[in-house]
């Protein structure tokens, strides 16, 4: 996919977070296989309180399309993954796709309250994450399509949000994918597309 293919090659796309992972990390990450220029804005925390009356919902990451500002992390990954022909081949692919997103949100969580949690409570938060993981990738494993895409035989954002989620998760449960070969070649579908692996190779180094 190349950056022509964006629908609005001449309008000016800025997206601003922390400078951080995160939230924002599934849109860049859009971005970066669909082979797109953007404007990567990475805010310090003291300047937020001054930032935040100026976005539309008092939160990060937003993305400035033009005049135009939009907001909410998935909101805006699913913008860019519609214009840049990463969203499903079909509206059908486009639901399927959605759906796997939506339901990451699970496995997300679980995630992230580690790194939230107070020293004493982490180890009881990683067996949580370890417990639930298993029954939640088998579910994947069975809705993952067979040639390393999660939907149809070609990228979409849900490999790539499945993707940003799991090698997360993986840090925590190195052997988290094993016995699950279509969700472990899908992480490889996206480790070998040129442009994630070019920023994969560039991004900043955060905490998360």
């Amino acid at each position: 996919m190349s950056k022509d293919s964006f629908t609005l090659p001449r309008v000016r796309l800025r997206l601003t977070y922390f400078n951080l992972r995160a939230r924002a990390e599934p849109t860049r990450l859009v971005f970066a296989a669909a082979g797109v220029e953007y404007e990567d804005v990475r805010i310090q925390r003291d300047k937020w309180p001054d930032l935040k009356p100026n976005t539309p919902m008092g939160q990060l990451p937003v993305l400035e399309v033009g005049g135009v500002t939009l907001c909410q992390s998935m909101a805006i990954a699913r913008y860019v993954a519609k214009e840049t022909g990463l969203a499903g081949k079909t509206k059908l692919e486009e639901a399927q796709a959605d759906m796997l997103v939506d339901g990451i949100d699970d496995l997300r969580g679980r995630q992230a309250v580690i790194r939230k949690a107070s020293e004493d409570r982490k180890e009881e938060c990683k067996k949580e994450l370890a417990d639930f993981a298993p029954d939640f990738l088998s579910k994947y494993e069975n809705l993952c399509g067979a040639h390393g895409h999660l939907v149809g035989d070609s990228l979409t954002w849900a490999d790539l949000v499945f993707y940003d989620v799991m090698s997360k998760v993986l840090v925590v449960l190195p052997g988290a994918l094993d016995g699950f070969p279509k969700l472990a070649k899908v992480m490889d579908t996206v480790t070998a597309n040129e442009g994630v692996a070019t920023w994969l190779a560039k991004r900043p180094d955060t905490p998360h």
